[in-house]
């Protein structure tokens, strides 16, 4: 025989069961009350609002608080909800039926009634204003003294509900209603204190309100950055709550903003104990606190100049009005500004003030040369996100990596771009123990990004001047090595041969004139050859066709070199003509390593070479459609030559290009000498042959 299921088979416990009534009961109760008062008579239809806080809470507070206790059955929050919400439900409906009973003349019944009304009442406000605040987010008091906060309100609000059950009976010229309910219990000794009595109250229920909402504030400054994530959400929803319900006992109309702030309380709450990791709640309390900002001044100046321009302008309604749409536009922007900065002073305080940063990485970055700079940078990046570490990575340069303390495993990634290249990646690690990392950290990366990335590209210039330096250095030995080695065992030993042969001649001319000319001919011949080395000796220290063409053309005749496949079309703005020997020949190899890397890799179909002069700057660009730069690239041979070169006359060499997009080489370099008026000379590619 099969044994029947239980509570816990069907993953259904009592405490389940419970809180599944509790948050379909109060609801209904809820629904009942507001059809009750709809069909109440007018004259027993109270003059404010049915709608209240209380209703709010026995909609929201019980579902909410099923929701935590099927997840966490023992979390004594959720029960806290569940039964304030409840009781809510009941006060609600038993007033509801309280008017009803009197409405129909039964004033005794309506009387007894009064005992529902009170006790929800105070289990409802007991459970809204002071116990969750105290024991959010945790279900702890933050410490043992906090209870007088809880023994504050609780007498409080005991103290209004026996007030308002054993007060005598208010004279019927005074009463709401067209009969008084009475009080089965009126005590008539306390009439002359019950004015006392109500205030004293009231006053010690907004100070617990207070209170516990303070607790809040206090647990948020000592917690951790996810503590203080966790309690920032029932900390925002609380103090909305209690702001407008204080203003509703002046301003009426703010109570519906109350009712709303109650019934996000639950949420609130919910989000603090399950998914608070996934919401940045300071981006929420720094937007709502800019923007009620903005709304109350802005709407302050505009209706002040209405006003005064209403009185200096009288009859001409539509220039006020344009004077206060102006004036209110004029401080918009600025007001955002310094609404944004007081913000995040009393969210990060201000060593996060992303200006404050800034200066102090500019005076950071002026003290020292890139390398030191670079250390600085990720100091004051890592105060400035209050993070447990930040580094850097250079690509290519030198030191091509800084931390600042530890960036753990999986750090996050922010690219570091300049003028549209990759020049490294800043790892921020984990948040450390003084804040939110959330919206505020997004706003010091977006300002101070920008300037790791400078330093970043500074470091690279740096690296590559080293090493260009330690290249040119190399190659001008090596080359001094060659021209040695060529002058020396080629062409000195060859005229030394020559030499011998001239003596040999001269002697056999008179006795062996054949012999003589034999001797001559091979003379000739090692001539040639010699001639032939001292050519290429010359060529290698500089193109000819740089002597033979100019620049212009002689790029013209690179470009008809290049593969049949792709079409390349040279464009000379200004003259070329009396540029500096050395500007040239950079320029020539320039352009044939970037023809070359397009004929071996860029699989193109067309290339665009632009030599354009300036005053005091030739700047030169090839660009091509081919396959583009890959993602993970590291420099060759042909790039870094490229830049050397660049880098020697004073220029700059940037190369770019995006996977799929084709590659672009843009280089600047300063000219020393003043140029002619530009020109535009488009060469045809058959001009030279």
């Amino acid at each position: 025989m099969a044994m029947p299921q239980t509570y816990d088979d069907v993953g259904v416990t009592p405490a389940r069961f419970v809180a599944v009534v509790m948050a379909v009961v109060s609801p209904a109760l809820a629904v009942a009350a507001v059809v009750i008062w709809a069909g109440l008579p007018e004259a027993w239809t109270p003059a404010n609002a049915t709608v209240t806080p209380q209703s709010a809470v026995s909609l929201t507070f019980p579902s909410v608080g099923a929701f935590l206790i099927y997840h966490r059955p023992r979390l004594n929050m959720a029960w806290l909800m569940s039964v304030g919400g409840l009781a809510g439900a009941v006060s609600d409906v038993s007033q509801a039926l309280m008017l009803r009973a009197a409405a129909n003349g039964e004033l005794v019944l309506a009387s007894w009634l009064k005992f529902p009304v009170q006790i929800g009442w105070t289990v409802c406000g007991f459970a809204l204003t002071v116990l969750l605040p105290l024991y959010s987010p945790d279900g702890r008091l933050p410490s043992p003294r906090w209870r007088l906060a809880l023994l504050l309100g609780g007498a409080a609000l005991t103290t209004t509900s026996l007030r308002t059950l054993l007060r005598p009976d208010p004279p019927l010229e005074s009463y709401p209603f067209p009969a008084v309910i009475p009080n089965v219990l009126q005590v008539p000794a306390i009439a002359p204190y019950d004015a006392v009595i109500f205030t004293v109250a009231w006053v010690a229920i907004f100070i617990s309100m207070v209170l516990a909402a303070l607790s809040l504030a206090l647990r948020l400054r000592r917690a951790d950055p996810i503590g203080r994530r966790q309690i920032a959400w029932p900390l925002l929803a609380f103090t909305g709550y209690i702001v407008f319900l204080i203003a509703g006992q002046s301003v009426p109309v703010l109570v519906w903003p109350a009712v709303i702030w109650a019934a996000l309380i639950p949420v609130a709450i919910a989000f603090s104990v399950t998914r608070y990791r996934l919401y940045g709640i300071d981006t929420v309390i720094s937007r709502a606190f800019v923007a009620a900002g903005l709304l109350i001044v802005i709407s302050a100046v505009y209706f002040s100049v209405g006003a005064l321009s209403s009185l200096v302008l009288s009859g001409y309604d539509q220039i006020a009005g344009l004077a206060s749409a102006l004036f209110a536009g004029a401080f918009f922007q600025p007001l955002r500004r310094v609404l944004q900065r007081a913000v995040d002073h009393l969210l990060y305080g201000r060593i996060g003030d992303p200006r404050v940063l800034a200066e102090r990485l500019t005076q950071a970055v002026r003290r020292g040369d890139p390398a030191e700079a670079l250390t600085s940078v990720v100091s004051v990046l890592r105060d400035g996100l209050a993070v447990e570490g930040v580094a850097v990575e250079v690509t290519d340069g030198e030191p091509r990596y800084v931390e600042n303390g530890r960036v753990g495993d999986d750090p996050r990634k922010v690219p570091l771009v300049w003028h549209g290249e990759m020049v490294g990646r800043l790892l921020v690690g984990p948040p450390g123990p003084r804040r939110f990392p959330a919206a505020h950290n997004e706003r010091v990366l977006s300002t101070l990004t920008p300037y790791a990335a400078d330093v970043a590209h500074a470091v690279r210039m740096a690296a590559d001047l080293q090493r260009s330096r330690e290249r040119i250095l190399t190659t001008r030995e090596e080359e001094r090595r060659r021209l040695r080695r060529d002058l020396h065992d080629g062409l000195g030993q060859t005229l030394s041969a020559m030499a011998m042969t001239i003596n040999i001649a001269r002697s056999r001319l008179k006795k062996s004139p054949e012999s003589a000319d034999a001797l001559l001919q091979d003379l000739r011949s090692g001539m040639d050859a010699v001639a032939g080395d001292i050519r290429e000796l010359v060529y290698g220290l500089r193109p000819p066709a740089l002597d033979d063409l100019g620049l212009a053309r002689a790029v013209h005749a690179l470009a008809g070199q290049s593969s049949p496949d792709t079409a390349i079309e040279v464009e000379v703005v200004g003259d070329l003509s009396d540029l500096p020997a050395a500007v040239e020949v950079a320029v020539y190899r320039i352009v044939q390593e970037a023809l070359t890397n397009i004929r071996r890799h860029a699989g193109a179909t067309r290339a665009d070479i632009v030599l354009q002069r300036e005053r005091s700057v030739l700047r030169v660009l090839i660009s091509d459609d081919g396959r583009g730069l890959p993602e993970a690239r590291r420099a060759g041979v042909g790039l870094s030559s490229m830049r050397e070169r660049a880098a020697e006359l004073g220029g700059i060499c940037v190369v770019s290009g995006l996977p799929g997009a084709g590659t672009r080489v843009e280089v600047m370099l300063p000219l020393l000498s003043a140029t002619a008026e530009p020109r535009t000379e488009r060469l045809d590619p058959l001009d030279s042959r």
